[in-house]
């Protein structure tokens, strides 16, 4: 990484390395003072990146160089007159920031010069670019900072074409486009005919990393919420112990939900402190039994007459203030106690407290909505958030209308009557009917 100071090479490496502790950056010129190394590794390849210090003196280092050639009395070609320049006195006094630059870039196979677009071209980013061609090696301009509005972009292009730089590449370090690292092997490999395949092999393994942690990022999210669509606890009739049971359960929502964030920040690898999370305003609750919704019936009732289920329960409803059955109390407790219920010790306690007046309390359906939703916009603002980024993660801006409007998806339904799927609960069970639902979810949160 080579370029004029302060333009964002610490920042490029943090982004390529995905992670944002590598090095120093700061507003502020000269911030990478010595050269810092760094590997990265797939598999079997390996990848050797150096960051260098900010050329500051391009323009009298030009000027030093000629006088050398000069004093030599023999035309040098370009690698011999910088090594000329590192055996000199100034390299080590008025010239020390630049000849860690150039020695550095003597012995890498290439360089990449980062360009700060939203500074104007001058002739001191044109003395760098003559200087560090007499290095001999291929140099590729990176323009940084393009989403910044006002930019010389254009500027720039027309005079690296001048100089004969015609391979360059777009790569913000702060808001990289999705396929912003793939690109960019992909480009080196066109110079590094030596490494082409490695460079490929990277560029397509880059690829496949960020398709994974985006797969690995909804399964976090597929099992947050089928942790609380599943999630139960169950309270008397007293208004007032009601409402502290739900107030718990609102706190271990919560709770849950930072597990959440937390563990998709460390699988981007970022801090919890570039996030600020906001409070999550729960309002619904749920006072009712999901015994009765489909599922359950289709989970319980296999093996019983259409007719049972029908006829017994298709109008059978739980009065959660009395505690009473207001349609076929007798044919479904005659049923559970008869044994014609399979699966009825799944709920039989739970049944049995309804009858005895209690009620059940579950998260409500816009709740699970708003968890997805946030959850969604954490994914996708992390997805296209570059390592180099110092400003607070934002929640992504996209339109979720799927969430908002359409039905909640089968897996959060069937969730509901399986207290037993819910990390939050004292009878949680891993099952591969479990993971078949998070899987589905999973695939559903694609979007």
């Amino acid at each position: 990484m080579v370029g004029h100071t302060n333009t964002g090479k610490t920042s490029l490496l943090r982004t390529l390395l995905h992670d944002a502790d590598f090095g120093e950056v700061a507003n502020a010129p000269a911030t990478t003072r010595h050269v810092e190394g760094a590997l990265l590794r797939l598999g079997d390849l390996k990848l050797q990146w150096y960051d260098t210090p900010g050329m500051e003196d391009s323009i009298a280092l030009l000027d030093y160089l000629d006088q050398l050639q000069q004093q030599s009395g023999s035309r040098l070609d370009g690698p011999a007159s910088i090594e000329r320049f590192l055996d000199s006195p100034e390299s080590s006094a008025r010239f020390e920031q630049e000849a860690r630059v150039l020695r550095q870039l003597l012995h890498c196979d290439a360089g990449l010069y980062v360009v700060d677009v939203r500074e104007p071209v001058r002739s001191k980013h044109r003395d760098e670019l003559a200087v560090l061609a007499r290095c001999g090696r291929p140099l590729i301009p990176v323009l940084n900072f393009l989403h910044s509005t006002d930019n010389y972009s254009e500027d720039w292009k027309t005079v690296l074409s001048r100089l004969g730089l015609h391979l360059l590449i777009e790569f913000d370090t702060v808001a990289p486009a999705i396929d912003g690292e793939q690109q960019l092997y992909q480009k080196l490999a066109l110079v590094l005919d030596d490494y082409q395949q490695i460079l490929n092999d990277l560029a397509k393994g880059a690829q496949q990393r960020r398709q994974q942690r985006r797969l690995q990022g909804q399964e976090l999210l597929a099992e947050m919420l089928i942790d609380i669509s599943a999630f139960r606890r169950q309270s008397s009739t007293d208004e007032d112990e009601s409402l502290r049971v739900w107030e718990t359960m609102q706190d271990e929502v919560r709770r849950r939900e930072h597990q959440f964030i937390r563990d998709l920040l460390n699988l981007y690898r970022f801090h919890e402190s570039d996030y600020e999370e906001d409070r999550l305003p729960i309002s619904g609750e749920r006072w009712e039994s999901d015994l009765f919704s489909s599922e359950a019936l289709m989970d319980m009732g296999i093996r019983v007459g259409k007719g049972f289920a029908a006829g017994a329960m298709a109008g059978a409803t739980v009065d959660i203030i009395t505690g009473g059955l207001s349609l076929g109390a007798g044919t479904l407790v005659g049923g559970i106690v008869g044994g014609l219920w399979q699966g009825a010790e799944k709920v039989g306690n739970r049944l049995l407290g309804m009858l005895q007046g209690y009620r059940e309390l579950t998260v409500d359906d816009p709740v699970l909505r708003l968890l997805a939703i946030r959850g969604l916009s954490l994914l996708d603002a992390l997805d296209r958030r570059g390592h180099a980024a110092q400003d607070r993660i934002q929640r992504s801006a996209n339109s979720y209308k799927s969430w908002q409007e359409e039905a909640l998806p089968a897996p959060l339904k069937n969730a509901r009557s399986h207290p037993e799927w819910s990390a939050l609960n004292k009878e949680f069970k891993g099952s591969r009917a479990r993971d078949e639902e998070l899987r589905r979810l999973s695939e559903e949160l694609k979007g």
